[in-house]
């Protein structure tokens, strides 16, 4: 792809209004040239509508959205220069593997003698050259997947949109397109926008997240500060497995729970009202060696459940507070959990205790 196809995204001060309802509010992101960013959030947060305006289906009450130099406020789709994968690929079930890739160069009037060419190093892109002639009734859901995302970069496109394009796939092939789709992201060095609500397919994904919620931008952030420092109990809680539980302020690096005292290693959020973010993974069970300065928090495990990969062990603090981790699922590790009834420590480093506002 050439360098028109790295063009950044500046999306400024966008609002969609649907009479006294407000489905995007005032949000304002910058998209640097190749880089893959999703947008992340419930049924209802703004997400769609955010990619509907960069795509041109929906208009903007107010904002704008610039491409590059240009502003494409108000251009019609195909007057955008993007490509856009569909969460049913949209894919022409009468034509070819070959003639669906072309379409976009034949609305275009590109000329067409450099359509076979075109085409055929976009299906080598994504690994399915000498499928030109095949009918798409005759692919699997990944190679459907793929001849969508070839006709989206066929042309070249700025920037290519892809609407939630994995999730009418079973979870392990979805998983492995995932790892597909960053390396094919890797290769093209496209600028991307990805809308999902899976939140281990943005983490998995994603040089940025951007997570929205009620129409408004929460916080955009790479994978590994998004889970390591949410900016709220939103955040905390929609990103991995978190329990929200309250605290109190115990000076500038630590906090009360109940009457424990825990230390972290990141700054308090203003405000008196605090949430501690317990994350599921981020419990460890006490395997009897020195750790200094570690948070410890001793609990009495009522549930285990054996999910495969993990187990999740359930448990109560001494006022019965609720808590719980994930262990693997290995030999060792299950060794280390005890029955229903029993009590266990459980460390919590201070790089790993998130504290949030209320």
């Amino acid at each position: 792809m050439d360098a028109r196809a790295k063009a950044g995204v500046s999306i400024r001060s966008a609002t969609k209004r649907y009479g006294s309802v407000v489905a995007l509010d005032d949000v304002s992101l910058d998209i640097a040239p190749g880089e893959f960013v999703s947008l992340l959030g419930p049924s209802g947060s703004g997400k769609t509508t955010l990619l509907g305006i960069l795509g041109g289906f929906v208009q903007p009450t107010s904002g704008a959205v610039w491409v590059g130099e240009r502003d494409i406020t108000y251009a019609p789709p195909h007057k955008r220069d993007i490509g856009i994968v569909f969460q049913n690929y949209a894919l022409f079930p009468h034509m070819t593997v070959g003639e669906n890739v072309a379409f976009p160069l034949r609305a275009r009037h590109q000329p067409k003698a450099g359509w076979a060419r075109k085409v055929s190093d976009a299906l080598a892109m994504v690994e399915l050259s000498g499928y030109e002639s095949r009918g798409i009734g005759q692919l699997s859901g990944g190679q459907r997947q793929r001849v969508a995302l070839a006709r989206a970069m066929v042309f070249e496109p700025q920037l290519i949109l892809m609407d939630e394009p994995l999730s009418a796939l079973d979870k392990q092939l979805r998983e492995t397109m995932q790892i597909e789709l960053r390396r094919l992201h890797r290769k093209l060095e496209a600028t991307i926008v990805y809308v999902t609500h899976d939140q281990r397919e943005a983490l998995t994904m994603s040089d940025r997240v951007a997570v929205l919620r009620n129409g408004r931008l929460i916080q955009i952030d790479t994978p590994e500060r998004l889970y390591d420092r949410p900016c709220d109990a939103f955040v905390a809680s929609f990103i991995g497995e978190a329990t929200l539980l309250d605290v109190t302020r115990a000076g500038d690096d630590a906090v009360k729970l109940g009457s424990i005292v825990l230390r972290t290693a990141h700054p308090l959020p203003r405000g008196e009202k605090l949430l501690l973010a317990v994350q599921t993974e981020k419990l460890v069970i006490d395997g009897g060696h020195e750790r200094p300065g570690v948070n410890r928090l001793v609990c009495c495990v009522t549930e285990v459940l054996y999910q495969g990969e993990s187990l999740r062990v359930f448990a109560t603090l001494a006022d019965g507070t609720p808590i719980s981790l994930r262990q693997p699922g290995s030999h060792d590790a299950r060794q280390r959990i005890p029955e229903p009834g029993a009590e266990m420590t459980v460390l919590l480093d201070p790089q790993d205790t998130i504290v949030v506002p209320a």
